[in-house]
């Protein structure tokens, strides 16, 4: 089951994410070792994929992330129901972010 926390802490059900809708996600090592790059919360013990519905957010947010020196990264676009799957497998939420790096909703899967 999907559970979607919103910037207020407000818990409900998502609806406005479909398995088939195009969010955007940064890509560490496209190519042959290609991964989504996660974050982690160390003060709220969250493991997290970061999300952006403009492309153009997520090239701004990028410098605000966590990122390993001497790699390359690029923003790519996903259907949210493959990305949501691998997070699920690997015990990652998905934040949407907006372009300052603000949490604009935390989406679990339990």
């Amino acid at each position: 089951m999907l559970i979607s926390e919103n910037s207020k802490g407000a818990t409900d059900m998502r609806e406005e994410l479909r398995s088939d809708s195009w969010i955007w996600v940064v890509v560490q090592e496209p190519g042959v070792n290609e991964q989504f790059l996660g974050q982690f919360d160390e003060s709220k013990n969250e493991a997290f994929i970061p999300a952006f519905h403009q492309k153009e957010d997520a090239q701004q947010c990028l410098i605000k992330l966590q990122t390993e020196k001497g790699k390359k990264y690029e923003v790519q676009a996903i259907c949210y129901g493959e990305l949501a799957k691998d997070a699920a497998k690997n015990d990652f939420m998905i934040f949407i972010l907006g372009a300052n790096g603000e949490i604009l909703e935390k989406l679990r899967f339990d």
